[in-house]
């Protein structure tokens, strides 16, 4: 019996996958727990038409986030902390204090997202990648200046 998987069911098909599954086992577990739905016409058109609609949604936030990329690597974001001889600072500048300044700059940028590797410990300019979307990453520049 042909079905289309409406969650993913470990071992059988995904989300939105059409497979073939024995009849016993649709009717008596896949359907009572809605996992899955007869592929019949109307549901493969239902389907077809969901996927249209989801990579229609899934193009319009990649065009967001790459707006979203330009307008953050237009602006870089002033840190001011303390430092020692050298140009060392006292601490470290943290993703954290990064979203911080960012968002007084009305952008608004997870800290979670903010790809460093490690934290900012000395004077000067640092390109420090932002991830935005799966896809788009963008990089933008810190300057830390001395309090």
């Amino acid at each position: 019996m042909k079905v289309i998987f409406l969650e993913d069911v470990k071992g059988k098909g995904k989300k939105g996958e059409v497979k073939n599954v024995a009849e016993g086992y649709a009717r008596n577990f896949l359907f009572p727990q809605n996992l899955a739905v007869e592929a019949s016409q109307g549901n493969v058109k239902n389907l077809e038409a969901q996927k249209k609609s989801e990579s229609k949604k899934v193009a319009e936030e990649l065009a967001d986030a790459q707006k979203y990329k330009e307008e953050l690597e237009s602006i870089t974001v002033e840190i001011k902390a303390k430092s020692g001889e050298g140009g060392r600072l006292f601490g470290a500048v943290s993703t954290k204090q990064i979203a911080e300044e960012l968002s007084k700059m009305k952008k608004k940028v997870d800290k979670r997202k903010i790809m460093l590797d490690e934290p900012i410990r000395a004077l000067g300019f640092t390109n420090v990648p932002i991830k935005i979307h799966p896809e788009v990453v963008a990089t933008v520049k810190v300057h830390v200046t001395e309090q």
